[in-house]
């Protein structure tokens, strides 16, 4: 069974490279921009390089669904890059292109407030999909730069599931009506997006979990289990928004990037801005097992909880990440 992580922005090191390997994951998928424009973005990726060449042992890039395989041969985790923004494209199509080279392979059409591409999830008003951001749906679906609407707003994000010809995803939420919040998606939201062949992937971000931190394993799991129900096992997977040892300030650079002076506290308060703890059963890449245990145990199959532990990802990556034929 592969084990798919398919969103992690930790402050990455040595510790949790090696924690990867001993919860056996084979791969991440991991923000390398929240608001950097391209040339900030180049050196994100740069960053990645020295990794790769500090950690051969533990790390390796991923730019295809069979460099997951390569990494489980060689006992690494293959890395997979994506943007929570359309920032480092700024406003030139030509860019897609050129970060897909680059290795990106997920790009959010939005991160909370309206971008040239889509609107976020936070602004009052929903316009839907851009005009920019119809002929960037377009060359993302060319060169297999696959479409994230992670945070964006609901009818922006079941206008891209229409118009996008490949399947798109929401890497990181989780249902509304489990739990309340501005970035949980509502059923006809997830219900877009499936049934054109997309993914969702479930969020452990303790402001998205139902009683937040102390969320239970067997609550987690029976959600994923009703969404299954419903949307079909198939199109689910995980998404942990695993944010692990990134300081207070990391939070403010997420909400705020340099659009505002103000500290917008998003889904938290202004007396807890920073991270939340994580629920008990999940601290970090070693945890793993212990949701496809709980899946288990409230009754899932072993092939459903093979495809959400990250076969789903696999099949979806194997599927995506090419150009178009």
């Amino acid at each position: 069974m592969r084990i798919i992580d398919n969103l992690q922005y930790a402050n990455w090191s040595e510790k949790i490279f090696r924690q990867m390997r001993a919860g056996g994951v084979d791969a991440v998928h991991v923000t390398i921009a929240y608001h950097e424009n391209f040339r900030e973005t180049v050196l994100n990726f740069e960053q990645w390089n020295r990794w790769f060449e500090t950690y051969p042992d533990l790390i390796m890039k991923g730019l295809t669904a069979e460099d997951v395989d390569r990494a489980r041969a060689s006992n690494r985790t293959a890395i997979f890059f994506g943007f929570q923004n359309p920032s480092p494209i700024e406003d030139d199509i030509g860019l897609v292109e050129i970060v897909h080279s680059l290795g990106a392979r997920f790009m959010q059409l939005s991160y909370n407030n309206q971008s040239l591409l889509a609107t976020g999830c936070y602004e009052a008003e929903d316009s839907g999909i851009t005009r920019m951001g119809r002929q960037v749906i377009g060359e993302m679906n060319r060169v297999g730069l696959v479409v994230d609407m992670s945070h964006s707003a609901d009818r922006s994000t079941i206008e891209a599931a229409e118009i996008s010809t490949r399947p798109i995803t929401i890497t990181h939420a989780n249902p509304y009506e489990w739990q309340p919040a501005l970035r949980n998606k509502r059923p006809e939201v997830i219900k877009a997006v499936t049934e054109a062949g997309g993914m969702i992937g479930f969020s452990l971000y303790p402001h998205h979990l139902k009683d937040k931190s102390a969320c239970t394993l067997e609550s987690f799991c029976q959600m994923i289990a009703e969404a299954a129900a419903r949307y079909g096992a198939q199109h689910l997977g995980l998404g942990s928004d695993l944010c692990q040892d990134q300081p207070d300030r990391v939070v403010e650079w997420m909400r705020v990037g340099r659009w505002s002076k103000a500290i917008d506290y998003g889904e938290g308060s202004a007396s807890a801005p920073g991270f939340p703890p994580m629920p008990s059963w999940f601290q970090d890449n070693r945890d793993f097992g212990n949701i496809a245990e709980g899946l288990r145990k409230i009754g899932m199959s072993e092939l459903e909880v093979a495809g959400i532990m990250g076969e789903n990802w696999y099949r979806f990556y194997q599927e995506n990440f090419g150009a178009k034929a």
